[in-house]
């Protein structure tokens, strides 16, 4: 199943920034070849769900070795089956409708 996922992971009890480890999740997401859009408060990726979520298990244990002892994550997340829309095609179709 084809799944859009906004993903938010947050490590704990390693400083204010916490830059490195978000990038090292992007990292691995995009080495899981999943189509992904970094924002100021997350990531968006898209993909077949066991893929994506392999890849979010993977970010948590990576944060966790790179000495975070505690994470918190918020996803959000959308199916639909009656028909094909990637990230790409929901932006276009509201910024279609500021035009």
């Amino acid at each position: 199943m084809h799944v859009i996922v906004d993903l938010c992971v947050v490590p704990m009890g390693v400083g204010i920034s916490v830059s490195e480890h978000v990038a090292e999740c992007v990292r691995i997401l995009r080495s899981a070849g999943l189509n992904t859009a970094t924002h100021a408060y997350g990531t968006n990726i898209e993909g077949e769900w066991q893929a994506v979520f392999a890849a979010i298990e993977k970010c948590h244990e990576r944060v966790h070795e790179m000495g975070a002892p505690r994470i918190t994550t918020t996803i959000k997340l959308g199916t639909r089956t009656d028909r094909d829309q990637t990230m790409a095609d929901k932006v276009k179709s509201v910024e279609n409708k500021l035009d």
